[in-house]
């Protein structure tokens, strides 16, 4: 079963930068490569879960604790991309209520 990281996820985030454009340039893309790889694994998760139930259906699978354990790792892991979006939305909508 694979673990949620997202504390090796946000390092090279908070990692000092070299070269201003440079660093621009690396945190854009790392920031969205970050998105992006965090919601292909929820929905590895997601994915996972779901076989876990076929497989326990069909008497394939090991064991009812096994399933439910993917289970919980898929919705923990989709209820915290759900904070964070909100979390994202709520900065936007932050920054757009701000006087320039």
């Amino acid at each position: 079963m694979k673990t949620i990281a997202i504390q090796n996820n946000i390092k090279p985030l908070l990692s000092p930068p070299i070269n201003e454009k440079q660093s621009q340039e690396q945190q854009g893309n790392s920031f969205g490569k970050m998105l992006s790889n965090s919601i292909t694994e929820v929905n590895s998760l997601q994915n996972e879960a779901d076989k876990a139930i076929q497989e326990l259906a069909t008497g394939k699978g090991k064991g009812i604790h096994e399933t439910m354990i993917a289970l919980d790792k898929a919705e923990v892991s989709f209820k915290l991309m759900m904070q964070v979006r909100n979390k994202i939305i709520a900065a936007y909508e932050q920054i757009m209520r701000m006087q320039v």
